[in-house]
């Protein structure tokens, strides 16, 4: 059997992506999203949720390029030190070199993660799950005090941020070199894969059997959702995707993806979208249903 979450990162992040998530469940294939609790959007987003529970809720997790929701005493290594106002790191690569020498100290990850999951559920709404934002949790030194605050705050579920051992499709990757860039990138990540999985094991957590549509963020169009679905394994799986609207709001974003966003959008809520899915056979569900399987 093959089951898929369509999941959808940056819920809060604007209006427009608020929107499109929405519109995305509701006229399309999208099953979970995962919202941001230090975004500023993020009421709107809450109130959406509460207004469409089939949208099944979840962390965005951020640690990185954000404002950090616990007080920036209690958090200080995870700070960024060239920054006058308190700010968790912009860089990317200053933070996964920080997470692989071990900067960060982990009682202040899991005391930032737990005051974001706390928000969401003072907001009035259970996650499921929990992700975090560029992928951070795939380095063991920031998985497993994340792992600790979800167990305090009752989230039973994680993304499993790795993709399948072969790629979707050789041919379609390589008619797109853009891509190559990426893809490589994301097959050596794999050097993680069996320490998350013992991780998530110990820690009582479930996750699926890893994550597609990562390397194809910014680029997503129906050929290569078709390509992804039709090379799909057998077993549980999620597609990570990012809808937005491409507005005033979203210019004032330091975000790489913008016009990418609409795309994603026409894609998931699409006729061909439904179709790709009847015709594998696949079955969609959410991290809730995820968790209660287990």
């Amino acid at each position: 059997m093959r089951r898929l979450i369509i999941n959808a990162d940056d819920f809060g992040l604007t209006p427009g992506v608020n929107r499109a998530i929405v519109e995305g469940h509701t006229r399309g294939v999208i099953t979970s999203a995962t919202l941001m609790a230090n975004s500023s959007a993020f009421a709107e987003a809450v109130a959406l949720a509460r207004a469409t529970p089939s949208l099944k809720i979840g962390v965005h997790t951020v640690l990185v390029d954000g404002d950090p929701v616990a007080p920036p005493e209690q958090v200080r290594s995870l700070l960024d030190p060239r920054k006058r106002t308190p700010a968790l790191h912009v860089s990317f690569p200053a933070f996964v070199r920080g997470a692989v020498r071990g900067s960060f100290d982990p009682d202040e990850i899991e005391r930032e993660a737990t005051a974001q999951f706390w928000k969401i559920e003072r907001a009035g709404l259970q996650p499921t799950h929990f992700d975090t934002h560029k992928h951070a949790h795939m380095f063991p030194q920031i998985l497993r005090p994340l792992l600790r605050a979800a167990k305090t705050c009752g989230i039973h579920a994680v993304r499993n941020p790795f993709a399948p051992a072969k790629p979707f499709a050789y041919a379609t990757l390589f008619r797109r070199p853009r891509l190559w860039t990426r893809y490589t990138e994301v097959k050596l990540l794999r050097f993680y894969a069996n320490a998350f999985r013992r991780a998530v094991a110990e820690a009582g957590l479930v996750t699926t059997d890893g994550t597609l549509g990562i390397v194809a963020t910014g680029a997503l169009d129906e050929r290569l959702f078709g390509a992804y679905l039709g090379c799909l394994p057998e077993g549980t799986w999620e597609f990570v995707c990012h809808p937005g609207y491409n507005d005033a709001a979203l210019a004032a974003v330091r975000t790489r993806l913008r016009s990418s966003r609409e795309a994603e959008l026409q894609v998931l809520t699409s006729a061909r979208a439904r179709a790709i899915i009847a015709d594998r056979g696949i079955q969609l569900i959410s991290y809730a249903d995820l968790a209660a399987a287990h």
